[in-house]
């Protein structure tokens, strides 16, 4: 039973902003609701610890890369030691009250989403909570490219959906600050599909799509990159409107590209290459599965951009070699990237498997071959912003 006071509903709040970078947060909750709170907060630097017995596939991922703490049981006392802040999120009035009653006791300020009136602290409102809503039955669709991590890099179209929407699909690849920052109440639907590890069928993503769609909602399918760059958008299209349900279609910001530029890798350069393509590298070379024609791709002799290529580095270079590549050809490996732990690996063809195993890299990463790597300064500044975050070369 609570019994720590709680906050009057009639109380004026003071408007403050948290500066939580490096500082310990604790949320309690692993559904959509602590996935929104954690994502804001990873996105602000905070220390994030997430206790609950489960959690959703984007929290899963973010807890594999390391961008989180994840305690796999259920809430205890003493789990708010040392907070600044924390969040209670789990949806069970008992425990959420117990987290709240806890955090009043540590003086530790605490939100709860789905009792905001008995918070001591609330998220700052959005510009998202004052567009014009659509009218109900004007249910629809819209496939939005939000980019390859960095919120900013969004465009203004994908904006303009993400603030009107009643429901948001979301990928884990996609920018999780843009989900921190939806409406209150907006539906958020994790549609995560982890390397090799849990992922929400397409089949079900599809119908998911269509049954909020035909419910009169504004669907926003948000995804990393562009919605048709290995993105399964056109599935998705060709599932809405086999259904009767409007799609607009919201290109985004390709990881192909804007990931190798960021690090300094141009996919292209004048009197150096001609064209650069773009492979996925999901199955390796030789699979039944496989469409690419890799003896192809080894005899180019501009760019080649590799996106799902983690697990199949090793393969990839080799089946590269074979056909023609020079062992020596320099290979650069972005992982993160436009986020805050962005780093670039740089080694050579017939490395590329040692590299990557001894650099711990890990997805998502997009890594490129071709002279064009060359081009990048040895040490590039970290800007003011969170890109090019770390640059180390290993060589053979």
């Amino acid at each position: 039973m609570s019994t720590a006071p709680l906050p009057s509903t009639s109380a004026t709040l003071h408007p403050v902003g948290l500066r939580l970078q490096g500082r310990r947060v604790v949320v309690v909750g692993g559904g959509s609701a602590g996935y929104r709170a954690t994502a804001g907060l990873v996105h602000a630097g905070a220390s994030v610890t997430v206790v609950s017995p489960a959690v959703v596939p984007a929290l899963e991922a973010m807890a594999g890369s390391g961008a989180l703490s994840w305690v796999r049981r259920p809430y205890a006392a003493g789990d708010l030691a040392d907070a600044w802040y924390a969040v209670a999120a789990t949806g069970d009035p008992a425990v959420d009250g117990a987290v709240a009653d806890d955090a009043e006791r540590a003086r530790v300020f605490c939100t709860r989403p789905g009792a905001p009136e008995t918070s001591s602290a609330q998220p700052a409102p959005t510009d998202a909570e004052d567009p014009p809503r659509p009218e109900r039955g004007a249910g629809r669709v819209v496939l939005v490219g939000g980019g390859p991590g960095d919120p900013g890099l969004i465009t203004v179209r994908g904006q303009q959906a993400l603030s009107r929407a009643d429901v948001v699909v979301v990928d884990n690849l996609g920018p999780r600050a843009l989900v921190a920052g939806l409406r209150p109440g907006v539906g958020i639907v994790d549609a995560s599909k982890l390397p090799r590890g849990r992922a929400m069928p397409q089949e079900e993503i599809n119908a998911r799509l269509v049954e909020h769609a035909r419910a009169g909602r504004l669907v926003v399918r948000l995804k990393g990159g562009d919605p048709f760059v290995f993105g399964r958008g056109m599935e998705e299209l060709v599932a809405c409107t086999a259904a009767g349900v409007p799609v607009e279609i919201v290109p985004g910001v390709t990881s192909a590209v804007a990931v190798p530029g960021l690090a300094g890798v141009p996919v292209t350069h004048r009197g150096l290459t001609h064209e650069f393509v773009v492979v996925s590298g999901h199955v390796p070379p030789g699979h039944p599965l496989s469409l690419v024609d890799w003896s192809a791709i080894g005899r180019l002799r501009g760019t080649v951009v590799v996106l799902m290529g983690v697990e199949n580095a090793a393969a990839i270079a080799a089946a590269l070699v074979e056909h023609g590549r020079p062992p020596g050809t320099p290979v650069a490996v972005v992982t993160d990237g436009t986020t805050a732990t962005q780093r670039t690996v740089r080694t050579t063809l017939e490395h590329l498997g040692t590299t990557m195993r001894d650099e711990d890299v890990r997805p998502p990463a997009v890594w490129v071959v071709g002279e064009v790597v060359r081009l990048a300064a040895q040490d590039v500044p970290a800007p003011a912003d969170a890109s090019c975050a770390a640059q180390r070369t290993v060589r053979g």
